[in-house]
């Protein structure tokens, strides 16, 4: 049946079963049992049928929720906790509530039972190796995807997109400016839009600018201690090293570990250089700068030039572990509760009307430069001579 779409009746054919029990089957509604519920999901995914989701979506009334996946490694992140706390405050304006989806309640076929419990899905940071995501694009109701998923089936019905590509370029080049000549990147693995594009860019990056950039893979959730086992090790057989930037959120605190115990001063200003460090905001190529209160002197050097030369530092993702690190660390402001929020109120205008399915939308980053990058290994240009 591969030459046109299966129907409800075809799989009820093919089933021994009623057209009535193959919706109730496949909606997880009605009295049908497990046994022919079970069977009738078999042959439906055997001849390859695919629901309507237009017409399943008149035929039902609405929940009142929408379903929220995350990550499996998402309750230890920061980044996701704010991310579904924005979600959440934008659909209860919409008098929606948020269903948390467990990994393991949609993975194995369960995705019918999930849309019969919910008017749409967020999917966030969708990995093709995650068994639940085939299924919960093909639910039957509009998907919200935050990142594009990259692996072969439907296509969502909307998603919400960050230019990761141009935040870590924007990293690179921010600690090249700052006298980086043999920068590296701690690169998380795994098949999200995000990991893939974070890796992909450390590589081209390099290429282009004549770098060689230390690639090194991390898990995508890395522990302090993973960073800084990682770091220490690249350390030892790269001391040429002068920058590192950590992917994973909340990772970056182990990274100062290692270069404290490697005896690199993260982030100290050279005493050649006149005038205090600034940190500020970059938003969409635009530096907003204060001056920084204070800097601390330590060992000078060109980038690379000794084993015990400073280490710029600097993450991926900004957080608490970040902001509140000794020195403050360089990070690349995601804005999740916003993200959450994005994503959740793009689904609302598809649920409502407001948008057509197939819309993607941006959400911006902001890059916060701190203490961890304030070390510039050029001597300054000299200061004009004072008016007549």
């Amino acid at each position: 049946m591969t030459s046109r779409t299966v129907t409800l009746l075809d799989v009820a054919r093919a089933a021994g079963v009623s057209k009535s029990t193959v919706s109730d089957a496949l909606q997880g509604s009605g009295r049908v049992a497990e046994a022919t519920r079970e069977r009738v999901r078999a042959v439906a995914e055997e001849l390859g049928y695919r629901p309507n989701s237009a017409a399943r979506r008149l035929r039902r009334s609405s929940t009142g929720a929408i379903g929220l996946h995350l990550p499996q490694t998402a309750t230890r992140l920061d980044y996701y906790m704010n991310l579904a706390f924005g979600a959440v405050a934008r659909a209860q304006e919409e008098g929606l509530d948020v269903v948390l989806l467990a990994p393991a309640g949609v993975a194995g076929g369960a995705s019918g039972r999930v849309a019969s419990r919910v008017d749409g899905l967020l999917v966030i940071d969708p990995e093709v190796g995650d068994s639940a995501v085939p299924g919960l694009l093909d639910a039957g109701v509009p998907v919200v995807t935050g990142e594009r998923y990259l692996g072969p089936t439907a296509a969502p019905s909307g998603a919400v997109i960050c230019d990761n590509a141009a935040s870590l370029t924007a990293l690179l080049d921010h600690v090249t400016e700052r006298g980086a000549r043999h920068p590296a990147v701690l690169a998380p693995a795994g098949t999200s839009a995000w990991a893939t594009a974070l890796r992909a860019t450390a590589a081209s990056w390099g290429q282009e600018h004549g770098v060689a950039v230390a690639l090194r893979t991390v898990p995508f959730a890395a522990t302090p201690q993973e960073a800084e086992e990682t770091t220490l090790a690249l350390l030892r057989t790269d001391p040429a090293v002068d920058a590192v930037i950590c992917a994973p959120d909340g990772a970056a605190p182990g990274v100062l570990r290692a270069a404290a115990t490697a005896g690199r001063t993260v982030g100290t200003v050279s005493d050649r250089t006149a005038g205090g460090a600034t940190s500020g905001r970059t938003i969409g190529g635009t530096t907003s700068s204060r001056t920084a209160g204070s800097t601390t002197s330590g060992r000078t050097g060109e980038a690379g030039a000794h084993p015990r030369a400073p280490l710029l530092v600097a993450s991926c993702v900004d957080g608490t572990a970040t902001r509140s690190a000794e020195p403050p660390v360089t990070a690349v402001d995601l804005r999740p509760a916003a993200y959450g929020r994005a994503c959740a109120e793009l689904l609302c205008d598809i649920l409502a009307g407001r948008t057509a399915p197939d819309t993607v939308r941006r959400h911006a980053w902001a890059l916060e430069t701190r203490a961890s990058t304030a070390w510039p290994c050029r001597s300054p240009a000299p200061a004009p001579p004072p008016p007549c």
